[in-house]
């Protein structure tokens, strides 16, 4: 049986369904949050401060990861490569769900900006998925590699007493290692220098703002 092919215009509808999903409706997790070994002390206010913020950056960066892999997906010239990105963006999807309740529970809020940081990397996902599948592997990888270090600096920044949000950036730090791999054994290339400090100062500019909003 031949796949189903989908005219422009069902494509754009899809894809609009998919960002309506991310930014409006609850996060589902296919897998469930990672668990803690033993409950810590109660977190005081400073802390609790903290945490909300630094999970919300994680949060922030979720909703991009999503966009950000439904673009080059639909732009993919390999159906299997295609495929790879959308099984990544699943995994992802675990993460955006984690980050979301561990907001609330620890009654934080989510970006106001996620509608811009979603647009941006879903152009950034097309437009390298448009310059070829090493090119977009390539970039995926360089992006995860990224944010493996953005995880490391929140693991060293997160209160010691949050045992349950250093549990869930140590799963999405491991799954990350893991999409880098992927896309390097897939065949993805090295990125220009130039194009890698690009990435940095847009991540730097994101997870800066909102660390905040």
């Amino acid at each position: 049986m031949e796949p189903r092919t989908f005219a422009p215009l069902d494509r754009i509808l899809g894809e609009i369904d998919k960002a309506i999903r991310v930014l409006a409706a609850p996060a589902r997790a296919a897998r469930v949050a990672p668990p803690v070994a033993a409950a810590g002390p109660d977190l005081d206010e400073a802390e609790r401060r903290q945490s909300c913020r630094l999970m919300r950056v994680n949060h922030a960066g979720e909703v991009a990861a999503q966009a950000l892999y439904q673009g080059q997906a639909l732009s993919a010239g390999d159906p299997g490569v295609a495929a790879a990105m959308r099984r990544a963006a699943a995994e992802e999807a675990d993460h955006l769900a984690w980050c979301e309740s561990r907001l609330r529970e620890l009654g934080g809020h989510t970006s106001i900006l996620n509608p811009l940081w979603y647009l941006g990397s879903f152009a950034l996902g097309a437009l390298a998925g448009a310059l070829g599948d090493r090119a977009s592997l390539g970039f995926i990888g360089e992006t995860e590699r990224q944010v493996e270090s953005h995880l490391h600096d929140h693991l060293q920044r997160l209160p010691a007493a949050d045992l349950a949000s250093r549990a869930i950036l140590e799963q999405m730090k491991h799954d990350e290692t893991g999409h880098a791999a992927t896309s390097a054994a897939l065949g993805g290339s090295d990125l220009p220098l130039s194009v890698r400090a690009a990435m940095r100062l847009s991540s730097r500019l994101m997870t800066r703002t909102s660390y905040w909003i």
